[in-house]
């Protein structure tokens, strides 16, 4: 197995639990809380498929890379945001901002590569230029945008967080 190959499994596979538990991480935000175990895994498996993601070769700047540099400035966002600021005024809202929109650029990327690797997919929008690719990323835009809203909204950190 080449080195590329296995690589391309150990980040798909961190991807995906990333993407599944920003779920539950997401949810707790709604409820105005954080629970550190999911949030926890979330934020570690989030950042590895960052770093992942950068180990591939690459010669020029390509949309995954940009994305990628994306990704790492919103989860320094995060980090900073709740290990440095502890929630502490604007930071609540970086965070719960933060935290939803790491959880895009998964669901983004997801969708991107169902279109590239999943031939029942891939055969309504071969190129990434149909309508269809354009409605499903134009989709999952709008849910995390009213996500977004909605958590930085309904996100209070509460006492035991100020003190973490």
């Amino acid at each position: 197995m080449s080195y590329v190959v296995a690589l391309t499994f150990i980040h798909t596979a961190i991807s995906l639990i990333a993407l599944f538990l920003g779920i539950p991480t997401i949810l707790n935000l709604f409820d105005g809380r954080r629970t550190s175990g999911w949030t926890n895994w979330f934020i570690i498996t989030a950042v590895l498929t960052t770093v992942t993601g950068f180990m591939f070769p690459f010669s020029v700047v390509t949309p995954a890379f940009a994305t990628g540099i994306v990704a790492a400035i919103i989860l320094a966002a995060l980090l900073l945001a709740r290990f440095v600021f502890h929630y502490r005024g604007g930071w609540r809202w970086v965070y719960a901002a933060a935290m939803v929109l790491s959880v895009y650029l998964l669901a983004f990327v997801g969708v991107v590569q169902a279109f590239l690797k999943i031939p029942f997919v891939n055969a309504y929008a071969p190129t990434q230029t149909e309508p269809a690719f354009l409605a499903a990323q134009a989709g999952v835009l709008l849910f995390f945008g009213i996500v977004t809203v909605l958590a930085v909204i309904r996100f209070k950190a509460g006492v035991e967080d100020a003190l973490v």
